[in-house]
């Protein structure tokens, strides 16, 4: 595996999500199904977690950090997104999803997407993230992959109360909200990897109370500390590129956010990129 140290990933998967605010799935819909019926399917997840680890995204990672017959680990799973492109990968993909609602729509997308000798390399765990060491007891220090994108409130913000019209991802959210879960996660992390395996941390910074916040820093730090090597930071684009410019299209909650012009108040946050942070277990050493 070669890696550079800071590298630009195209990650849009507005190839196979033409309307945004429809929400169309990421998979095909069933035979004998409707688009109106597929479209329903696809809108029980939210526009937030619609995109937290996008196909294409996966497959850039899958491919870089393992090869055949690898077992990919999916923590803080929000869509089936991994886990069709692992088993497209010829990888072994295992994804932790600690509440059944969100595990009966993620499988429901697994069948339709996969045929049935693809499904066999696929499973979920239902475990909470911190849990993982214990719920994947049967492949401590085999994994050459875990992706995590942590909610972004996990670092140390408040967390909210969920409600049942929400979707599935963002009810599984409450599995994890205290930094020191986060740390539990990251040391289950060290204890499934192989050494030679990658940790991928999946961030995107935020405004919060007029000031950037960059949750990436802390979780290098705190993975560091455990004795992860910090190897590359990724820039994945989640925006087609046309010629030299980015096609942004606004959605309903961003043109909410339009300030008369002359204002002071900070402009609307556009989202853009995701922040991929590729932490390695080096080989032969032992956890610090």
């Amino acid at each position: 595996m070669r890696m550079l140290p800071l590298t630009v990933w195209l990650c849009s998967d507005h190839a196979t999500q033409p309307d945004r605010d429809s929400k169309p799935s990421t998979v095909p819909a069933p035979r004998g199904a409707t688009a109106r019926s597929a479209t329903s399917r696809a809108a029980e997840i939210c526009a937030r977690h619609h995109q937290y680890v996008g196909c294409e995204l996966a497959r850039h990672l899958i491919s870089l950090c393992t090869r055949e017959g690898d077992v990919v680990v999916e923590a803080f799973t929000a869509s089936e997104a991994t886990l069709v492109a692992a088993a497209e990968l010829n990888r072994r993909g295992l994804a932790l999803v600690p509440l059944f609602p969100l595990a009966r729509h993620i499988g429901s997308h697994l069948r339709a997407a996969l045929p049935e000798h693809r499904l066999r390399r696929v499973a979920m765990r239902p475990c909470r993230p911190d849990q993982m060491a214990r719920g994947l007891a049967d492949h401590l220090g085999e994994v050459g992959l875990v992706l995590a994108a942590p909610p972004p409130y996990e670092t140390g913000g408040v967390p909210k109360r969920r409600g049942d019209r929400e979707c599935p991802a963002c009810r599984a959210e409450v599995w994890m909200l205290g930094s020191e879960q986060l740390g539990v996660f990251l040391a289950a992390a060290w204890k499934v990897l192989r050494p030679g395996g990658v940790l991928a941390l999946i961030t995107t910074a935020r405004y919060e109370g007029n000031r950037l916040v960059d949750p990436a820093p802390r979780l290098i730090r705190q993975a560091q500390g455990l004795g992860f090597r910090y190897v590359q930071h990724v820039i994945a684009l989640r925006v087609p590129v046309e010629g030299d410019r980015l096609v942004v299209q606004a959605g309903p909650a961003d043109l909410a956010e339009l300030r008369q012009v002359g204002s002071r108040a900070l402009p609307p946050a556009v989202r853009v990129h995701a922040d991929v942070c590729l932490l390695q277990k080096p080989r032969g050493g032992g956890a610090r």
